[in-house]
């Protein structure tokens, strides 16, 4: 054999031995990690799948963590996402604190919680991360300030006003209704009429809209995705049929958030004193905004923040909204509280003004109970950039890690009676740890539009319990699912009774 080609060999081998060992010494971490006694472990292992098998539908994940939580009290969970790697879960403020505070990114790569949402959503703030990530929050905290949000207060209303007289039709003669699709297309109204001043009649059309239909499409792929890893791949994906509608309705959002970018891009540049003749919205503090160098955000750039907020500021609030109208129903007392509080503050107006949202301290409880038992958001993904101790678990880079916000929610060693729809808990018990509710996230990457929401939400509720006493459907109990937000398998059904 040439010298040449006994180098090259030596080499070769030489590398292959190293990656080799490497790999040894990570799946070494990772068999660690997996039977270390601080971390609830999951069921048989399965050579192939890992837990896979157990984790689908996802909320026997949620039952397998709190039945590891009630038998061992353990801080952080773990499970093998087929054979390749394990995922930690963290579900107690002690743990959850120590993620929340760092700066850790969003686990964006290709296996992580959020990839599957990049072709869709890009790289805007719930995804993004580094000094990207920094100043497009800077850029676009002013679209939160509370004389921008106030101005919205109006608009909440009007999109209700539609939704009551939608669910009592739909609800006439005692019947039944299913609430969540219905709460969908509001707050989807709601973030275009806000975000866009856009407004296409889109709770009258339902599930025929183009546009609420392909969300909908874009959300269940992207979650089934994640549970098929060998379609992780970019260009397995696009050749299987979910690959391919996929892409297909991304294309069509994007078409249909950059139309309406042009045509607000070109509103200003012909008249710049276009926006001080109406309400400032979404659309143009993201076209107006720009940095300490003065240069604004890309058009690539704004069409991501408006896809983030739009899936984001309408399908969170959907499932948080849907839950609260479903607790009024079962918790009839807490109902008349809310009422009672609603009839004083309001009296005789039917139209919610700003200066009403503050006093509505009952409905903020009543809604803070119902986002603890039902989280809107399940849980929220991180990736480790170095090593970090997650009580007493030395946890290494590199390392998925998800805080598991339900499970958080209903620890028995903090929340005392976690099934029990209790929201004096808030009053009774205010000296818990800041990190034991977390339904927006918490730190620096908390939800920019928490108040936004909230005070959605608020209206809707105030108006709801104004009008019709929420009753629920005895022949119906929800099958809870855990997606990108929380939902039922079989929906959500209540009755309404004029008041």
């Amino acid at each position: 054999m040439e010298l040449p080609m006994l180098v090259f060999c030596t080499l070769l081998m030489g590398l292959s031995l190293w990656k080799l060992n490497s790999l040894v010494q990570k799946y070494k971490t990772y068999i660690e990690l997996y039977t270390s006694d601080k971390v609830i472990r999951f069921g048989k292992f399965h050579p192939l799948w890992g837990h896979l098998h157990l984790l689908v539908p996802l909320f026997k994940f949620q039952i397998l963590v709190d039945k590891g939580m009630r038998e061992t009290g353990r801080k952080v969970s773990c499970y093998w996402m087929s054979f390749l790697y394990p995922i930690l879960g963290v579900c107690h403020p002690d743990t959850v604190k120590i993620l929340l505070k760092s700066s850790t990114p969003k686990n964006k790569q290709t296996g992580g919680g959020y990839f599957t949402l990049l072709p869709w959503l890009g790289d805007g703030l719930l995804i993004s991360d580094g000094k990207k990530w920094e100043r497009n929050r800077r850029l676009l905290t002013p679209a939160f300030h509370f004389d921008i949000l106030k101005t919205y207060v109006p608009i909440y209303n009007k999109v209700f006003d539609i939704f009551l007289d939608e669910v009592e039709v739909a609800t006439s003669g005692g019947k039944s209704t299913e609430i969540h699709h219905r709460v969908g297309l509001a707050t989807l109204d709601t973030l275009l009429r806000c975000a866009l001043s856009y407004e296409d009649n889109v709770q009258e059309q339902g599930s025929k809209h183009p546009y609420v239909n392909a969300v909908r499409i874009l959300t269940n792929l992207s979650v089934k995705r994640i549970m098929e890893p060998w379609l992780h791949p970019d260009i397995l994906y696009r050749l299987s049929s979910s690959g391919r509608t996929f892409f297909k309705y991304a294309k069509f959002v994007h078409e249909f958030d950059e139309k309406v970018i042009k045509e607000r891009k070109q509103a200003l540049a012909a008249d710049k004193s276009v926006i001080t003749k109406r309400r400032l919205d979404f659309l143009d503090i993201l076209l107006t905004a720009r940095d300490e160098q003065g240069e604004g955000l890309t058009d690539r750039e704004v069409r991501d923040e408006v896809d983030t907020f739009l899936f984001e500021g309408h399908d969170t609030t959907a499932s948080s909204l849907s839950w609260a109208i479903y607790s009024l129903s079962k918790n009839l007392k807490e109902q008349q509280k809310v009422y009672e509080e609603v009839t004083k503050v309001l009296g005789d107006r039917t139209q919610v003004e700003w200066s009403d949202i503050k006093e509505l301290s009952r409905l903020a409880l009543f809604l803070k109970e119902s986002m603890r038992m039902y989280s809107p958001v399940p849980s929220v993904g991180r990736i480790t950039t170095e090593e970090i101790d997650l009580d007493g678990l030395k946890v290494p880079a590199n390392m998925q890690i998800y805080v598991l916000i339900h499970a958080l929610n209903n620890r028995e060693d903090i929340w005392g009676d976690p099934e029990t729809f209790r929201p004096d808990r808030f009053i009774d018990e205010p000296e818990k740890d800041p990190y034991s509710y977390v339904p927006f996230s918490a730190g620096s990457r908390n939800c920019i539009g928490q108040h936004f929401a909230l005070d959605e939400q608020k209206v809707a509720l105030a108006k709801l319990v104004q009008r019709f006493k929420v009753l629920p459907d005895p022949n119906h109990e929800p099958e809870l699912v855990f997606e990108l937000v929380m939902r039922s398998n079989n929906g959500i059904r209540i009755k309404l009774e004029k008041r």
